[in-house]
């Protein structure tokens, strides 16, 4: 086969890609990527048997965050990006091996090429399939897909200037375990639980660097529809960057829209001041193709979620930021100061016409923990006088899917005495639907971005803590997530780690699951795919 990926859940057949993408990479950026993550793993390694301390690496650090974030499906679609990243990384390795006193290297911290082709080489026997244990290859890929999301959450903390050593510590240590051909499935399962510990606390650490330094998320009504001037359409999850663009189009003419997981922007108080910050436009990401068409300005991409254009027209006003990347797209770097230049992609917006308006009204959101515990007793209430009978959290990620239709009839079907808990782009199958609300509580909560997944977690321990309970399974919360790509897992496995059992999980289970893997699941943790949406309410509803 020319490369393997089933890291996302649109894999093919839900079990790899072997030719290439459903997400549209390439052979050639699947393999780069495969490289990626070895050359990362040899370095863990040195840095574990080396016995170097986390918290003198900043540099190792910071790059290590960033080539994990690389890999994530849709990120980084830039074969030659990608190329850059692998001999960075190996200059870094290499540098390393001079701070160590032993000599048993694994083969990843030594191998080393110079040529793309010998890059393609090298990827081809590393891969995936490169460990033949099937239940063993489940497990690492697991846990390095968790370590993916973990990344992902950690460079944004990182770039409001707030870390945690110990994640790294962490880190370095379990893609070291990876790399182990002697461990054994009982190991890896505690490491994969333990990697959601380590979830929990990253998520916890961007949720705090957000916080800090933009206030606690409120209720907000976002405005969808459009204004009559030139704009800027800013995707992916990055605050510090639309922070950025925000400071430099004021006052410049230019609006700035939110689109996909950039919505959740608004719920954040400090983002009000500008005058410019004109609304959200359009959906989750798969739509883009569509919407991009329609809006007219040039679009920044700061993380994940890029859908390959299908237009040289459109390419030409893509602009990449961070870890994403597009070929022949213009790529935003920062200065030594984190500084980034927009001025391009401004000049560039203020050329073109106003978007065109596809929808009108409002979203409402901003239901992040602070919110709701501020809310408690209200809610409190509706659940003591039976006016809200159960709580269905229905986070993760949307998708092009057909089958993920169910999502929006499961929202539209569930009884009128129930209130949906959401982060994450899957709110967008239901976040515009009208659905009412309970006693002034609207029956969708939207906590914000996939990683504001950690504020229902501790908006259900709050209640756990409310109501007396001694387990958080004991609560009226039933959990049915969708999942997309590598963020997603790392929720998840932070979900089982806080105890969370019988999450429903979909619209497939993971093709990355061997059958023995997905069978400790199911018996030790109650995962379980979806059925009918009659069914499952059915099944909830008990």
């Amino acid at each position: 086969m020319s490369m393997f990926c089933y890291q996302c859940q649109e894999t093919a057949k839900n079990t790899g890609c072997t030719v290439r993408g459903v997400c549209g990479k390439s052979e050639e950026v699947a393999k780069l990527q495969d490289l990626v993550i070895y050359t990362i793993q040899g370095i863990a390694d040195i840095i574990v048997k080396g016995r170097l301390e986390s918290e003198k690496l900043t540099t190792v650090n910071e790059k290590i965050l960033n080539g994990l974030f690389m890999t994530i499906t849709n990120a980084n679609f830039d074969d030659k990006a990608l190329e850059a990243k692998v001999f960075e990384l190996i200059t870094l390795r290499d540098s390393l091996i001079k701070e160590v006193n032993f000599t048993n290297f694994h083969d990843a911290s030594v191998f080393n090429v110079q040529s793309r082709e010998e890059m393609l080489e090298k990827a081809s026997s590393v891969g995936v399939l490169a460990t033949e244990n099937e239940d063993i290859r489940s497990l690492k890929q697991m846990i390095i897909y968790g370590l993916k999301g973990m990344a992902a959450y950690a460079e944004h903390a990182l770039n409001l200037g707030m870390e945690d050593i110990s994640i790294y510590a962490f880190i370095y240590k379990a893609l070291s375990l990876t790399l182990d051909k002697n461990i054994d499935a009982a190991n890896l399962v505690s490491l994969t639980l333990e990697t959601g510990e380590y979830g929990v606390k990253a998520m916890a650490l961007l949720d705090k660097a957000n916080t800090t330094k933009y206030g606690n998320p409120e209720i907000t009504s976002v405005n969808i529809g459009v204004r009559n001037n030139p704009a800027i359409l800013i995707s992916g999850h990055d605050l510090v960057d639309l922070e950025q663009l925000l400071e430099q189009t004021k006052d410049s003419g230019v609006d700035v829209y939110t689109h996909g997981e950039m919505l959740p922007a608004h719920y954040y108080p400090f983002f009000r001041k500008y005058n410019n910050f004109a609304g959200n436009y359009g959906n989750a990401w798969w739509k883009q193709l569509e919407e991009f068409a329609t809006f007219n300005g040039p679009i920044l991409f700061t993380t994940n979620c890029i859908v390959p254009p299908r237009s040289e027209e459109i390419q030409k006003r893509i602009f990449t930021t961070g870890a994403s990347g597009y070929p022949n797209c213009k790529h935003i770097a920062p200065d030594g100061n984190g500084k980034k230049d927009f001025s391009k992609i401004i000049e560039l917006a203020k050329t073109l016409p106003a978007p065109v308006g596809i929808e009108n009204g409002v979203i409402i959101g901003g239901f992040a923990h602070n919110q709701v515990i501020a809310l408690a007793d209200k809610v409190v209430e509706a659940v003591k006088s039976g006016a809200i009978k159960k709580f269905f959290v229905m986070a993760g990620c949307d998708g092009r899917m057909k089958s993920r239709d169910y999502y929006t009839k499961f929202a539209e079907n569930l009884p009128k005495d129930t209130v949906i808990l959401t982060a994450g782009c899957a709110k967008y199958r239901y976040n515009k639907l009208n659905l009412g609300d309970i006693n002034g509580i609207p029956r969708v909560l939207d906590a914000g971005q996939c990683n504001d997944s950690y504020s229902l977690a501790v908006i259900a321990l709050k209640l756990k803590e409310v109501f007396g309970l001694d387990d958080i399974n004991k609560l009226p919360i039933a959990y049915n997530i969708a999942w997309y790509e590598q963020k997603a897992v790392i929720v998840l496995l932070a979900l089982l780690y806080l105890g969370v059992k019988n999450i429903h999980l979909g619209p497939t289970l993971p093709g990355f699951l061997s059958p023995n893997v997905a069978k400790v699941l199911v018996e030790k943790f109650g995962i379980a795919g979806i059925g009918t949406v009659e069914e499952d309410i059915t099944d909830f509803m008990k």
